[in-house]
């Protein structure tokens, strides 16, 4: 009742003011057909046998008038597989809403918050809709310019419980309970031709009398030289800068937080800390910290970039009683490159939070103005030394015949399937592959293209080797159209390729999306492979999916 009485006022202040403001919104909608397909495991779970079709759809409204911006977000999930690629969700809500005001040099936020701190390693809210990630603080937020070269901020609040979606309690679901509350100050400074932008964060997280007790009861469940006493308040600091010099750049951060009780899977093994090899997670009293740089050089013809990132025991949630996606307070940037490539993309390594030394290095080599090549590694273990993930790329652009745009390139990689996706064996963790492909684009006009990309990789782990290929035709700025195919044409035959199938399965595209002004609709039937769906470094498992997809995006 509270927040039905809180939209008629915003709907109240609105229409009063209708000839004063600046009114805006934005849509987004999804849909699909569920299609059973019981050759690639699309099949046995309530949406391929009972929904058979589900969506899933976001209304943002805004509206602007003397200093005010007042702003809602509707949320509907119809059978939507978002929440549980496995079981349908169905829910309605206000998913976000907020009412900012701007006095001088203050600005005041009540409602949903969306903000980070430097680069976010220490806080960092938002969302992702992809992965149904919402992670807003329930709250308040202060912003307060000090001069032209400084500015603090500051907030307090509750993260969203973004897990009520499918209770049919989305207008009712109280969020997580611990207590959340930030400050951040930055500057801008200038001498010369430097340039630097330091900035310093804070944060606390108070745990609340229903965590506590399931954390309790945890510890107690353990073995006793395992127990310890937890702690109800957390406190993280970090401090970072950003520094420019005529083609040079240069990112460093470094975040500590103080010990408290964080879930450990039971793959690694955190040194001075002893974990049973055959625990699936436990409890532990660790602090933790992180460091990570990123150097960026650049002048014509040439281009390097090198970053490195430390991290222990860094574990940033509402409480330790959440997992996957929920209770996440932070994000931490990815050193190793995120690959399009479809193949590539299906061993993409998210960032670890436990125990990770990670280090990346790439280089950009203009010879040309119609050529450009690009290498590239990265190198990520532990703490301990177990291997996590290796990269070594080297790709080549060509644009020097008329009309003709071409692209080849081949990578190599080692991906622990065990400690990223928790598949295959812990004692043969590590799948190995080589993954050659070629991109060619054919400008037939000024807006008609055809392009086409083929890519193989080879490995003999997981589901073992694939090939694949697209043919896409653009008609700008209106019509794309395309076909795909992903062919298991070498299936392993090991036993960590659980849906192992000789000869092994294709796995066929076709889409088409048509763009008007700021509205875009999209049609595909897909056939997709179970696989990890990654988006910014946050990676979750999705399983197979058989089916026709749409979609609809538009903006007022």
């Amino acid at each position: 009742m509270k927040k039905t009485a809180f939209l008629f006022l915003l709907l109240a202040i609105s229409v009063h003011s209708i000839a004063q403001g600046t009114f805006s919104g934005d849509l987004m909608m999804n849909l699909n057909f569920f299609r059973r397909d019981t050759n690639i495991k699309a099949s046995n779970n309530p949406l391929y046998d009972n929904a058979l079709s589900g969506n899933e759809a976001w209304l943002n409204l805004r509206y602007s008038v003397s200093g005010f911006t007042f702003f809602v977000r509707g949320d509907i999930f119809n059978n939507s597989n978002l929440k549980n690629p496995t079981s349908p969700s169905t829910d309605f809500g206000i998913g976000a809403w907020s009412i900012s005001k701007d006095i001088n040099d203050l600005s005041i936020t009540l409602g949903s918050i969306y903000d980070q701190i430097g680069a976010g390693i220490l806080f960092r809210s938002y969302e992702d809709r992809g992965l149904l990630i919402d992670n807003a603080i329930m709250g308040l937020s202060l912003k307060y310019k000090l001069s032209d070269k400084i500015n603090l901020k500051a907030f307090g609040g509750q993260q969203r419980n973004n897990s009520s979606i499918g209770t049919n309690q989305a207008l009712h679901t109280p969020p997580f309970g611990p207590v959340i509350k930030g400050f951040n100050a930055e500057g801008d400074f200038s001498a010369g031709k430097v340039h630097v932008m330091p900035g310093v964060g804070v944060l606390n997280r108070t745990l609340d009398a229903g965590s506590m007790g399931s954390i309790v009861s945890k510890i107690n469940a353990q073995d006793t030289t395992r127990r310890f006493s937890p702690m109800y308040n957390m406190y993280a600091f970090s401090v970072y800068n950003s520094l420019t010099y005529k083609n040079f750049s240069w990112y460093v951060e470094c975040a500590y937080k103080t010990h408290e009780a964080i879930t450990v899977p039971g793959y690694y093994v955190p040194h001075a800390t002893a974990v049973d090899s055959s625990a699936s997670s436990m409890l532990i009293d660790k602090p933790g910290n992180v460091q990570y740089t990123s150097i960026n050089y650049g002048q014509k013809g040439i281009a390097l970039s090198i970053s490195g990132k430390r991290t222990e025991n860094f574990v940033m949630r509402t409480s330790p009683n959440e997992s996957l996606l929920n209770g996440m307070l932070n994000w931490q940037p990815m050193v190793a490159v995120l690959r399009p490539e479809r193949l590539m993309a299906r061993y993409t390594p998210a960032s670890q939070d436990i125990s990770e030394i990670a280090g990346g290095a790439s280089l950009a080599l203009s010879p040309s103005d119609v050529s450009n090549f690009t290498l590239s590694y990265t190198h990520i273990n532990t703490l301990t030394g177990k291997k996590l993930y290796r990269e070594a790329y080297v790709d080549g652009f060509y644009h020097g015949f008329k009309s003709w745009v071409m692209q080849a390139g081949i990578q190599y990689m080692e991906y622990n399937n065990v400690a990223y996706a928790s598949h295959g064996s812990k004692e043969h963790p590590i799948v190995f592959a080589i993954t050659p492909f070629a991109d060619v684009t054919y400008r037939i006009t000024e807006k008609h293209s055809l392009r086409a990309e083929v890519q193989y990789m080879a490995s003999g782990q997981d589901y073992g080797s694939w090939a694949y290929m697209i043919v896409e035709f653009d008609i700008a700025p209106q019509w794309a159209i395309s076909a795909s195919d992903m062919y298991n044409i070498i299936p392993n035959k090991n036993n960590d390729n659980k849906n192992y199938k000789d000869p092994g399965n294709h796995y066929y595209s076709v889409y088409t999306s048509y763009t008007k002004g700021a509205h875009r609709f999209s049609l595909a039937y897909v056939k997709q492979v179970d696989g990890i769906n990654c988006a910014g470094g946050v990676c979750r498992y999705e399983p197979a999916f058989s089916g026709v997809k749409a979609t609809l995006t538009s903006s007022f």
